[in-house]
């Protein structure tokens, strides 16, 4: 596979609406310059420490991002879509995300 400049990296960023894993540890390793496995162990980290927190109820706040946070969705009645039969919905635990003050300004 051919390496990727930070050039690319701009441009993949910038042009594309989605962005999965593998891209974002490139990204990474590109722009800290590290090593790829170095990187993927970097993200899976963030990731279990935000899933832990937020399991234990708690809430994780990365200024100038934004915070993630749990909260409790009521149960309520729905309907199947292709029988239009009702539905009971169980009630859940839900992750919330709400941008910082830095995302919203840099997106509009």
């Amino acid at each position: 596979m051919k390496a990727r400049t930070p050039e690319t990296f701009h441009q993949l960023f910038s042009e594309r609406l989605f962005v999965n894993k593998t891209e974002l540890i490139e990204h990474i390793a590109t722009n800290a310059d590290i090593s790829k496995a170095a990187a993927a162990r970097a993200l899976e980290s963030t990731i279990e420490a935000v899933k832990k927190t937020l399991k234990k109820g708690g809430t994780v706040s990365l200024v100038g991002f934004g915070s993630f946070l749990v909260t409790k969705r009521a149960a309520r009645m729905g309907r199947n879509p292709r029988t239009k039969v009702p539905i009971k919905i169980k009630a859940a635990k839900v992750v919330k995300f709400r941008p910082g003050k830095a995302l919203k300004d840099a997106l509009n």
